[in-house]
């Protein structure tokens, strides 16, 4: 099935690929916000996740424990973010601003020798005759395991947020910090949790570009995608199942560019390029202008420091 040169089929099953790695990212950083933390630092943890997971991955020949690798370098560098901010109170913006800088800084340094090294691959799910169905088959069912635990975490990630008491707490944390304190919850140790949890999403993510997307390591090929994760996490007015449509649109847009691409039109890769970053800060922008006089969607506490002797 093809339109103007573009095959959908494969544009759709592209489409699920490109979305998992902001998908994830955004979902571990829609955690952490909810809970009343603002974390800059999305696309150091990412890179830190990619260089980790390819690292471990190469060593051991196991992709599976360099996806779990990927994960526990971001969440290390997340819980360096949380000392910082939670215990230390350091400013949380320019905290994250550097956590982004230190992890592109170290993921060159650690990655250097791993330069044109091919890491082990990461298998497709069989799922039998389902993978033969015509356009479904393809589009649902050719995929590897990470796709479909992105999308069960955010299935996950919703319904502890919604459903749980957990997911109240941390709710509760996020909206009103002083009025949870005295409650009795612990506000800085669900805070750091929170953000461990976005950190090893975020490192997964990283991970997941690293062996999956791009095979290969080089040196900041995440090329903006936290920052993205970020913006989604905005989109998506603090809503996980808001978080899915936003990633897979940006998904969407990413792989339509490499379609259009691989059709030879005559557009100049430079502005295919540039496309799904330009078109997230337009629909951010139109989001900003049509919630300006509406509800805030932010929760309450985010970016607010907390202190029990306040």
């Amino acid at each position: 099935m093809t339109l103007g040169g573009i095959d959908i089929i494969a544009l759709t099953a592209m489409l699920m690929t490109a979305s998992t790695p902001v998908l994830l990212a955004a979902t571990g950083e829609l955690v952490a916000e909810k809970s009343g933390v603002l974390n800059l630092g999305v696309e150091g943890m990412m890179i830190m996740g990619a260089v980790g997971g390819f690292a471990v991955a190469v060593a051991t020949g196991n992709p599976v424990l360099g996806f779990a690798a990927g994960a526990l370098a971001g969440a290390a560098l997340a819980l360096l973010f949380a000392i910082l901010t939670q215990v230390f109170l350091s400013n949380q913006v320019g905290t994250g601003l550097a956590l982004t800088l230190f992890g592109l800084g170290l993921s060159a340094l650690i990655g250097k020798s791993y330069e044109g090294i091919r890491p082990p691959a990461t298998t497709k799910l069989d799922f039998g005759p389902l993978s033969e169905l015509p356009v479904l088959g393809r589009v649902l069912f050719s995929h590897d395991w990470m796709v479909y635990l992105s999308l069960g975490l955010v299935a996950a990630t919703w319904y502890v947020l919604n459903k749980t008491r957990v997911g109240l707490v941390l709710r509760a944390v996020g909206e009103n910090h002083d009025a949870a304190h005295a409650l009795g919850y612990r506000v800085i140790a669900v805070r750091i949790a929170a953000l461990a949890f976005g950190g090893a999403l975020a490192g997964l993510g990283g991970a997941y570009l690293s062996l999956v997307r791009v095979p290969q390591w080089t040196e900041g090929m995440t090329a903006g995608a936290g920052w993205i994760a970020l913006a989604i996490v905005v989109f998506a007015s603090w809503r996980a199942e808001r978080v899915l449509i936003g990633a897979y649109l940006f998904g969407g847009i990413t792989a339509l560019q490499l379609q259009l691409q691989a059709a030879e039109y005559s557009i100049p890769v430079h502005l295919l390029s540039m496309a799904p970053y330009v078109i997230t800060i337009v629909v951010l922008v139109i989001l900003s202008a049509v919630h300006r006089h509406g509800v805030q969607a932010a929760p309450a506490a985010l970016g607010k420091s907390f202190h029990a002797s306040s």
